[in-house]
């Protein structure tokens, strides 16, 4: 999940990071987020959750980052509600609870956060973690779309193929499909893979099937792995 924030706390201070990493955190960079933190500024204790939670710039602690995102979150302040609901959906640092998961998703999503609009989208469409709801599940995931997540583009592309909340269009499975797989998705590139093979909603082309299959397991995908040697043993 790529975060977008740019956050000015006290002095001029330039942070960014991802899922992976916290860039530009020194010994002076944490005592300064740590103090506007403390004053009560909402971007700052998010940060400072994301520091903990990474261990960047600080010994890595889930206890202590769940405390600043709560305080953030309790400002209303949307990233912090999504990374908390990603907490309690994963049980990472805290007891699972579904339930909590989805009052903070819903709460970010609200504000235009797509991480957890696409999150959403997937707990009413996958019918295990909540019961299912086609229109919510449909709803947030265009949303999400919209804003360029790929996990939602992703996931109405299956929702078009599986002919699951949608009817069946091949065709519309395609485009989200390619939407999500352009973006290094690999559950994405899978699927286009399968609909190449299959030729549905394309012309069959195994050649550019075993291409997006390569791509899938070069993101970690196995089935893509398996279905890319298969076709390279069949001579394409």
């Amino acid at each position: 999940m790529l975060k977008k924030i740019l956050c000015v706390v006290s002095v001029p201070l330039l942070l960014a990071f991802s899922n992976a990493q916290v860039l530009a955190i020194d010994a002076d960079t944490v005592e300064r987020v740590k103090a506007a933190a403390a004053q009560g500024n909402a971007e700052a204790q998010y940060l400072l959750g994301v520091m903990y939670e990474k261990g960047r710039g600080v010994q890595q602690d889930y206890a202590k980052a769940r405390v600043w995102w709560e305080r953030a979150a309790a400002q209303g302040y949307a990233d912090a509600q999504c990374d908390l609901g990603f907490m309690y959906a994963e049980g990472r640092g805290v007891l699972q609870d579904y339930a909590k998961a989805r009052d903070l998703f819903e709460k970010a999503a609200v504000q235009g956060n797509a991480e957890a609009q696409a999150w959403l989208g997937a707990m009413y469409y996958e019918d295990r973690i909540v019961r299912r709801d086609c229109a919510r599940a449909r709803e947030w995931w265009e949303r999400a779309a919209a804003q360029g997540n790929a996990q939602a583009q992703g996931g109405l592309g299956s929702m078009y193929y599986k002919g699951r909340c949608a009817r069946q269009d091949y065709v519309m499975a395609r485009e989200w499909l390619e939407r999500a797989a352009v973006q290094g998705d690999a559950d994405a590139q899978f699927n286009l893979g399968v609909l190449y093979v299959q030729g549905k909603g394309v012309r069959q082309d195994r050649q550019t099937a075993r291409r997006w299959f390569g791509k899938a397991c070069d993101n970690g995908n196995q089935e893509g792995c398996e279905r890319y040697r298969g076709l390279n043993k069949t001579g394409f």
